[in-house]
This record gives C-alpha cells, sequence and structure tokens, in this order.
C-alpha cells in the first residue's frame, strides 16, 4: 500500500510539474462545454433578409413588419431594384430576399390572389429552409387576417412564391461537402506538421538540426514544403470525391479553387508548427490540434449553424477561424460561380503570414537557447 501511494505522490508531482498538459486537461472540457453550451442553440435567429418593396404602400410595409417582428428575421436593408439582388447574395449581404411587387395593396381589394416573390441563397441549405418554412406561417397569418377580416375574399389573397438560387433541390450534400472539405484539411494538415516536428523534438533530431547554422526561417520552410504537396493532395481527392461521389456542382473555376485551397493549407500548416513550437510531446500536439481545429471549424465557421445565430461574443472569435472564410469560398465558387472574394484573401494572407512569423519567432528562441 505504501509502494502505491508513493507511486500515485510521484505521479502527482509529474503532473504538477507538466504544468501545460494540465492547463490543457482542465481549460479542454470547460471549451467543450462554452462551445456545444452556445453553438448548439438549435434556434436559428437573426437571419438577414434583403426586402424589395416595389409597392410602397400601407399594405406592404405591413407585410414587412409582420416579417421582422420576431428575431428570426433581420432586415439587412432596402433594395431599390432586382439588380441589387444577386450582388447581395455573393456578397453574403443576405440570406433570402422578398420582392413585394407594384400594385400590391391594390390587388387585396380585388378577388386576385397577389404573388410576393421569395429568392432564397441555396448555398446555404439549412438557412434556406428555415426561411422559406417561417415566411410560409407569416403569409399564412397574414391570409388568415385578411380573409376573416370585413369584406375578406374566398381564396388566399397572398401567396409566397420561393424560389431556391444556387441550389434548387437544396440537396444537402451541396452544401454539406464544402464545409467537411474544409474541416477535414486543416485538421489533417495541423496534425501532420505539428506531431511530425515533435517527433523530431521528442528523438532529438531537431536540436541537431537547430545546431547547425541555419536561420529559423529556412527551418520553417523546409518543414512546410513536403506537407504543401499532401496537403494539396489531400484537398485534390476530398473535392474530387465531393464532385465525383456528391454530385456537387462546380460553377466556377477548378484553378482558382486550387489558388485559394493553396492559401488554406499554408495557414494550417503554419498554425501546425506555431503548435509544434510551444508543446513538447505528440500527445499534448495531438490534442492541441484538435482542440485547435475541429471543434472550433465545426461550430464557429458557420459550417452547421449560422454564425448570425450565435452570441455576439462568438461570431467575433468565429472572425479568427480560418475555416470560415475557406467555407465561404468553396460555395461561392462550386455552387455560385464566383472567382473574386476579396475580403476573404486579405484576411486568410494576414492569418498566413502572422501565424507564419509567430512560429519563426518561437523556433528562433529555440535556436538562441542552444
Amino acid at each position: 500500500m505504501k509502494r502505491m501511494l508513493a507511486i500515485a505522490f510521484k505521479e502527482f508531482l509529474h503532473i504538477k510539474r507538466d504544468v501545460r498538459s494540465l492547463a490543457l486537461a482542465v481549460a479542454m472540457p470547460l471549451m467543450m462545454v462554452f462551445l456545444y453550451g452556445y453553438a448548439l442553440d438549435m434556434e436559428m435567429k437573426n437571419l438577414k433578409v434583403g426586402i424589395l418593396d416595389l409597392d410602397h404602400s400601407t399594405a406592404s410595409r405591413d407585410l414587412v413588419r409582420r416579417m421582422t417582428s420576431s428575431n428570426f428575421i433581420v432586415d439587412a436593408g432596402r433594395l431599390a431594384s432586382r439588380e441589387e439582388i444577386e450582388p447581395g447574395f455573393r456578397r453574403n449581404r443576405f440570406k433570402a430576399a422578398v420582392v413585394i411587387p407594384v400594385g400590391f395593396e391594390n390587388s387585396l381589394q380585388t378577388e386576385e390572389t397577389t404573388p410576393v416573390q421569395l429568392l432564397i441563397d441555396g448555398a446555404d441549405g439549412t438557412t434556406a429552409a428555415a426561411v422559406d418554412n417561417y415566411l410560409k406561417a407569416v403569409i399564412a397569418a397574414l391570409n388568415r387576417d385578411l380573409i376573416s377580416g370585413p369584406g375578406g375574399k374566398l381564396t388566399p389573397p397572398v401567396e409566397l412564391r420561393p424560389r431556391v438560387l444556387y441550389n434548387p433541390e437544396l440537396i444537402s450534400a451541396h452544401f454539406v461537402v464544402p464545409g467537411l472539405a474544409s474541416v477535414i484539411l486543416i485538421m489533417i494538415c495541423v496534425l501532420l506538421t505539428s506531431i511530425a516536428i515533435v517527433r523530431e523534438k521528442e528523438t532529438g533530431t531537431m536540436e541537431q538540426v537547430l545546431t547547425t547554422p541555419v536561420h529559423a526561417a529556412e527551418v520553417i520552410f523546409g518543414k512546410v514544403i513536403p506537407y504543401v504537396g499532401i496537403g494539396a493532395l489531400d484537398a485534390t481527392l476530398v473535392l474530387l470525391m465531393g464532385r465525383v461521389v456528391f454530385g456537387v456542382p462546380m460553377a466556377g473555376s477548378w484553378w482558382v479553387l486550387a489558388a485559394y485551397s493553396l492559401l488554406y493549407i499554408i495557414i494550417a500548416l503554419a498554425l501546425g508548427l506555431l503548435i509544434s513550437a510551444v508543446t513538447h510531446t505528440q500527445q499534448m500536439a495531438m490534442i492541441a490540434a484538435l482542440l485547435g481545429t475541429l471543434m472550433p471549424s465545426i461550430m464557429l465557421s458557420g459550417f452547421i449553424f449560422p454564425i448570425s445565430s450565435m452570441p455576439w461574443g462568438l461570431q467575433a472569435l468565429s472572425h479568427i477561424i480560418p475555416a470560415r472564410y475557406y467555407i465561404e469560398i468553396l460555395r461561392g465558387i462550386m455552387l455560385r460561380g464566383e472567382l473574386w472574394f476579396p475580403k476573404q484573401l486579405a484576411i486568410m494572407t494576414v492569418m498566413a503570414v502572422g501565424l507564419l512569423l509567430l512560429a519563426a519567432k518561437k523556433f528562433q528562441s529555440r535556436l538562441d537557447l542552444l
């Protein structure tokens, strides 16, 4: 019994000395509860909808008020013409657009059914279905009020005519596969890089490299180059499988997609290098890699849950998640046929450069200690 307690005491001392592993063991469950507790809120809200009111009447304003009376839908701004709708979708300004036709109020006084058009961005199928169902309920409530009121019609006065763009059949694979590709790619690249370099640190070969007359930047780029090829191969396989097996369309250019994917791979590898620079064991590197990529990329990227429905704190945190921008690029190229993403390109470039410089600084610090 004394020997067993002595071994247990020794193990407690070992755990106490390994402060980083202990901190990770405490922080990981707290982070999981925090992310899952807030991000797994299945109630959608604050979904942005553009409104084109061509009637500018009391009846049309009442319809807009009904649509935006709850926190489910947020008015993303009034549109001046139909020409603003597609650019609004491409810039992620809104997820749907409602078009109220000219003569809407006058037609309510006749026996004719008045059509109200709903255009939905099918690149995000979950949000598209939610907006469609919500607005159908709003129109149904409006029709009940109009029919039961004085001089009520026998037929429904207003008809919602939805039209889904970019993914007309709302095939789930078309918007799920790009999200999966981004999560898989960053997870594999970060894991491969961090574990491979930490393995060298454990065996002592990394110290041998650092004692040679090389600069930290040379070590960084020398380590990254082989894994760029592996990451590019993984990206090609994942995206081709999505195209061939799941039938995800390619409305844009494969070459443009390859360029953005290369930048995303560099971000992932730089993150892996940074993790390897601050961890000392393969186990710790693997936990840090999974904690830093898997959960944030699934929960905070807009892959499953709309970012607009999250608390403001998580919305702010989502801006530093690389997968958020890569998913927007993938869905934009593959489903909408877009080619140019200046905002995402600028942010991802800053991320790549910043992570590489930070990793180089950490490795240079180790080099100075030798």
